[in-house]
């Protein structure tokens, strides 16, 4: 509905078509906790609807929806029962005499029940829910909010009014129809199933589940414990599918924390059902499987690359689980033995430190501790969870050079509701980089507190948040945020960087001109306001001003170069590499400089691909290919081949921007770009990385922005020719062969002072003694320091040793490397080392003995260098 609500508003003209229907794929986790609980609630799911703009409403939308249901599926009406608003009378008229519906089986409900809005302000009205009875027969009044008897299957919502920010509603001036039917819930309602886990949409994940687990593939086989996490495995499989599919990926914020929290929690629910190891790369194709019989071929064109990202999160998250599992494990007892000391009988709390340690260091996230603490009868200080988190936050941004301020939330409302008096800003930087006769309609300046209105601050320096002076006259020096009523600044967005310029008024009173350098413009989305900050230069700029405002023209040149790069860059690598269709876009930044381009691809770009991606993109500049600009729809725009971003949201879905270079690249795109494909000039791939799981960074520049690289390149191929004397040609060859030389070297080196040490440890060899009692019992025990040669030629010392003092023979050996360390080497012969494992009877433990000598020159020892054996091991 949200991408709607403008049509629903009349700010925005209706579609063409004024009846639509729609099957929405839905993903929510506000009520997580309860999936797997109960026999109803999932994270994912697919909602059914209709919606009418203007078209049809009340007197057609509820006999539709009841004939939906009793006459085309088949429900028996006695089945089915109704609720509407406490007060409209119209809905319940139509229930109980259009329809048929007994006023004994319609229930009035107030607005936390049957009420909708789009959020605190903006379209809402009235709604009507449909419930199926599973106990028509009872003698018990009905009551819909008995979520043992009734489930809701069916919402009709009336939109059609609109709430203004002090909660008045005023009538919409055409009344429209959004609905949501449930389709598991009406498909465990058809297959009369006892939930909607065994339903032919998700029976099927939780049979694969419960198969990886070796339990009874039908919930009904298994223990009350393990059917939770059944569901919650068959749920989440889903929900992270889709997801990963639409192109998100895992990380700790945003859409990709949702995917890690569900991805981890399905993991761990896999553990509780005893799966040891990775099981969710089965439980996925499965879910695949079903998702492509439903029609959604997206998921069978990227299933195997969502799989490879989808199974190295797991496989992370797996290496720190049994560690995790085992701090949470102490962390509850401690919490529940504390509540158990405790004279008061209150119930034991896990603190918030326990928790941000499992989270920082394990990777469980809170909800996972939560879910934890709640099971074992505790609860979870989450507040000093979040406390812990902000500290980390703060200290992250204290590390990072040019740190942004904090913005605070009630500042955040107060830049708000003053952009929204002022109103919105017209854009004229498509087709002009000045506009001449701007008027400021609004400013807010930003002084020191305690300053005197002229930009004077106090100087105490005693961290008091600066004054803000709204809509007052900025003067020289001072930062002033100001809005015009046309710009040609191009609000950052959409990864480009936003344009850079100045505001020159004409002359003021005194005869001054007031001049301002804009620094940072972006849009404020609720009223459409441009921000532009700026400091003042000269004179004084104040509400009212006509102002010319010019946008820097070289960087916009180059930024819009590299917006239409990145356009080609994408459609390059589509074409170019394997799998190409389902590369989807994690990121971008265009400035004047470069271009960065982010993108979910499995593994690292080969140089062969890299040239051949870039030599494309050449190609479509070479060509000249005119840039066609066009308004349309969203769904227009899809429809005839343009790419869009999953999960962007547009201020007027019925009126986007379509930006196409020929037939190279189609995409939906506010950002500023070039007329032509020639004007972007010649293309280079700078640079190409993996960032995090499954996303790949490319850099690149365009046009004269290549310069300073091609002359830092060009200055270190000449000294490097002018240092080894040959022409520019010969340098790989020279390089190559210097490479194999100097490891050459360093490999006859290594061997020579393993030699040399293995000399100087002869010596030691009379110094060799017999412990642990004689009769075959003991062994030759040798230890001497050797310096100078190096770990690994103390090695080599060490068991040239053993091999002399024989069969039965342990060598200790430390020397100093000569860069200031010790190294230590323990190597025990076969006839005296344990076995692997430690078992089989004792034995020297060559790790353990190195690690507890480490322990007296303040080191650590024992990991799998001293232990790996080789005759006898070291």
């Amino acid at each position: 509905m949200v991408p709607f609500k403008r049509v629903f508003l009349g700010e925005a003209p209706p579609p063409a078509v004024r009846r639509a229907t729609s099957a929405q794929k839905c993903l929510r986790t506000n009520d997580i906790e309860q999936v797997g609980v109960t026999s109803r609630h999932q994270t994912f799911f697919e909602m059914l609807g209709n919606f009418s703009f203007g078209d049809y409403f009340k007197a057609d939308a509820i006999p539709w929806a009841w004939a939906l249901l009793t006459d085309v599926y088949g429900i028996p009406p006695e089945r089915l029962a109704v609720s509407v608003y406490t007060d409209d009378d119209e809905a319940y008229a139509l229930w109980r005499d259009v329809v048929g519906v007994p006023a004994a089986r319609i229930q009035r409900l107030g607005e936390e029940d049957n009420f909708w809005a789009s959020g605190p302000t903006g379209p809402c009205g009235p709604c009507s829910e449909i419930y199926y009875d599973f106990d028509p027969t009872s003698a018990a009044a009905v009551d819909v909010t008995d979520d043992g008897r009734f489930i809701e299957i069916y919402n009709l919502v009336f939109m059609q009014h609109s709430r203004d920010a002090g909660g008045r509603l005023t009538d919409l001036a055409s009344k429209n129809i959004d609905t949501g039917l449930g389709l598991e819930r009406l498909a465990r309602v058809l297959q009369a199933v006892d939930s909607n886990f065994e339903t032919d949409a998700l029976a099927p994940i939780v049979a694969a589940a419960a198969a990886a687990a070796g339990l009874p593939r039908d919930l009904a086989g298994a223990p009350p414990a393990a059917a939770v996490s059944l569901k919650v495995v068959g749920d989440h499989a889903r929900a992270v599918l889709h997801l990963a599919v639409d192109g998100v990926v895992a990380s700790n914020v945003g859409r990709g924390y949702v995917l890690r929290r569900l991805l981890r929690r399905m993991v761990r629910h896999g553990r509780l059902l005893g799966v040891d190891g990775p099981f969710v790369e089965g439980v996925l194709r499965v879910a695949a499987g079903l998702a492509v019989e439903a029609g959604y071929t997206a998921v069978g064109e990227r299933l195997e690359g969502v799989l490879v990202e989808l199974g190295r999160e797991e496989a992370r998250f797996l290496s720190t689980l049994a560690r995790g599992e085992d701090r949470l494990a102490e962390t509850l007892a401690a919490a529940a033995a504390a509540a158990a000391d405790a004279p008061d009988g209150a119930p034991g709390v896990v603190s918030g430190a326990d928790a941000f340690e499992l989270y920082d260091t394990f990777g469980f996230p809170v909800e996972l501790t939560s879910e934890a603490a709640a099971a074992a009868g505790l609860a979870l200080d989450e507040a000093a969870f979040h406390a812990a988190m902000d500290a980390q936050r703060a200290r992250a941004r204290a590390a990072r050079p040019g740190a942004a301020a904090v913005v605070h939330a009630d500042e955040a409302g107060a830049v708000r509701a003053w952009a929204a008096a002022a109103g919105a800003t017209r854009f004229v930087g498509y087709d002009a980089l000045v506009a001449a006769e701007a008027v400021v309609l609004a400013t807010r300046v930003e002084r020191a507190a305690g300053g005197d209105g002229n930009g004077n601050g106090d100087g105490s320096g005693n961290g008091e948040r600066a004054a803000v002076a709204l809509n007052e006259p900025a003067s020289v020096g001072e930062t002033v945020t100001v809005i015009l009523d046309a710009t040609p600044f191009y609000a950052v967005g959409g990864g480009q960087v936003a344009d850079g310029g100045t505001l020159t008024a004409g002359p003021l009173g005194d005869g001054a001109t007031a001049t301002a350098t804009v620094s940072a413009v972006v849009r404020e989305p609720s009223s459409g306001a441009y921000l532009h900050t700026c400091v003042v230069t000269a004179g004084r700029l104040a509400v009212g001003d006509t102002v010319t405002a010019a946008v820097t023209p070289v960087a916009r040149r180059r930024a819009a170069a590299h917006h239409s790069a990145t356009h080609l860059l994408a459609a390059a690598l589509r074409a170019t590499l394997p799998d190409g269709g389902s590369i989807t876009q994690a990121g971008s930044a265009v400035d004047a400089e470069r271009l960065r381009f982010d993108i979910t691809y499995p593994r690292a770009l080969t140089p062969a691909e890299v040239a051949a991606v870039e030599a494309r993109v050449n190609a479509w500049v070479d060509a000249a290919l005119p840039a066609a600009v066009s308004v349309t729809s969203v769904e227009s725009a899809v429809a005839a081949g343009a790419v869009a971003l999953p999960g962007e949201q547009y201020p007027d879905p019925s009126a986007v921007r379509v930006v196409a270079f020929g037939a190279a690249s189609t995409e939906l795109c506010g950002g500023t770009h070039v007329a032509n494909t020639a004007d972007i000039g010649p293309f280079k791939i700078t640079g190409e990385a993996g960032i995090a799981a499954g996303v790949r960074r490319l850099e690149a520049a365009a046009g004269s922005a290549l310069l300073p690289l091609l002359s830092a390149r060009d200055a270190t191929v000449r000294a490097l020719t002018a240092a080894l004397a040959c022409g520019a040609e010969e340098l790989p060859a020279r390089v190559s062969a210097l490479a194999d030389e100097a490891r050459a070297g360093a490999k006859a080196a290594e061997r020579l002072r393993g030699e040399l040490a293995s000399a100087r440890a002869a010596a030691l060899l009379p110094t060799a003694t017999t412990v642990g009692g004689g009769g075959g019992g003991g062994c030759t025990l040798l230890v001497g320091r050797v310096d100078d040669g190096g770990a690994d030629a103390l090695k080599a010392a060490a068991e040239s040793l053993g091999r002399a003092l024989g069969d039965r023979s342990v060598v200790v050996l430390g020397g100093a490397t000569g860069d200031g360390k010790v190294a230590l080497v323990v190597a025990a012969a076969p006839g005296v080392a344990a076995k692997k494992g430690g078992k089989g009877g004792g034995g020297v433990h060559a790790g353990k003995l190195v690690a507890e000598v480490a322990k007296m020159t303040g080191g650590g020892g024992g990991g799998a260098r001293r232990s790996r054996k080789r005759a006898g091991g070291t």
